[in-house]
């Protein structure tokens, strides 16, 4: 279907789609190149960081490290961070070919349905992060009976459905359109009535603001504020521990990364109605969601300056294959100095072949 430039300028705004007719565009769209760039680097940073820090927890919450709750909550949480930083040249290479869409419908809308399904994810599961500190930490009786392995696999399992049913609209509105010599991912919220297609927009921001970020930022707030209260009225008796530290910081991370990009979801609401904030948006958009799309990176990197248990679990990993290398390398040089002394070798090798002595 022939769609004009006028119409999808009436769609969506969101990730760096622009308005306006094709001039505006390409005078509007090398004006913004700088915070492209910065865009870009933003996001190399975080899927190099972000795969080897994740793929780390991962592999320590899940091979190296005790099975707790704790271990459950973090290690879902990387595997949330992880599978996002693995879509992140799709938005990378989207960028650098001046915003030209080249994987197809499918990829399409499945790379933004990850990335919305990685922040809903995420901030679920800080959420429950949160709240099960303060249950572990006050309500120690009631805990010891409830709070178990198994049961927080459910709870896991429930937070992936629902962020996968909240991220439902980017498989629905999520659409590829040809503009001259560019094809763009964008979200398609067009129908017969315009007022329909702003009603649709506005539904999706503010369920995505309200879920993704104002009740649980709520949810994290009140908890932690009674927890505080509760430790210092214990007068020593209710201690935070270093894992406990660690997930304060964790949850700064994520609403100081992802705060900006709500904001100018809210703000990009305007567009319906007035192109008042078109510039500011045009300027802070690309740079707000490069910000919430680094956070991914950022967990790991708490885990590993604040908490002792992890540290610890990398630190005895390291030596173990340090001292594992150290001894196959001496095995060798032992095995070349034994070939090279005459007659040695004849006297020293097994019967059996020599590939099977080593295998």
């Amino acid at each position: 279907m022939e769609e004009s430039v006028e119409d999808y300028g009436n769609y969506t705004y969101d990730y760096y789609l622009e308005y306006g007719d094709l001039e505006d565009l390409k005078v509007e769209h090398r004006q913004g190149e700088t915070m492209h760039i910065i865009s870009v680097v933003i996001y190399i940073i975080s899927f190099v960081l972000g795969l080897i820090g994740n793929g780390t927890v991962i592999w320590v919450t899940a091979f190296k490290s005790k099975k707790t709750v704790n271990s459950v909550w973090l290690l879902n949480l990387a595997i949330a961070d992880f599978v996002f930083v693995l879509f992140l040249p799709f938005y990378i290479d989207y960028i650098l070919r001046d915003f030209h869409w080249d994987f197809g419908l499918a990829m399409c809308k499945l790379n933004s349905f990850v990335s919305v399904m990685n922040m809903y994810a995420s901030v679920l599961f800080l959420t429950v992060l949160s709240i099960d500190r303060y249950v572990s930490l006050v309500h120690l009786n009631w805990s010891l009976r409830h709070r178990t392995v198994e049961r927080a696999w459910v709870t896991c399992g429930c937070i992936w459905v629902l962020a996968g049913a909240l991220s439902c609209p980017a498989l629905i509105f999520r659409e590829t359109l040809r503009l001259h010599d560019k094809v763009v991912c964008f979200n398609n919220f067009h129908t017969q009535d315009a007022h329909t297609a702003a009603l649709r927009h506005i539904m999706i921001v503010v369920i995505r603001t309200t879920v993704g970020f104002f009740l649980p930022f709520t949810a994290i707030c009140v908890t932690g504020t009674l927890l505080t209260i509760k430790v210092n009225r214990s007068q020593g008796s209710v201690r935070l521990s270093s894992f406990s530290k660690t997930v304060t910081a964790v949850i700064l991370a994520f609403f100081l990364c992802w705060a900006p990009f709500h904001t100018f979801s809210l703000m990009e609401l305007s567009i319906h109605s007035s192109f008042y904030l078109h510039n500011i948006l045009k300027a802070g958009f690309p740079l707000a969601t490069s910000l919430g799309f680094f956070n991914s990176c950022i967990n790991p990197l708490l885990y590993m300056l604040l908490g002792k248990k992890v540290r610890h679990i990398l630190k005895r990993a390291c030596l173990n294959i340090t001292k594992s290398s150290l001894r196959e390398l001496s095995q060798s040089v032992s095995a070349t100095e034994m070939e090279s002394v005459p007659g040695h070798y004849q006297d020293s090798v097994p019967e059996e072949p020599v590939e099977s002595s080593t295998l």
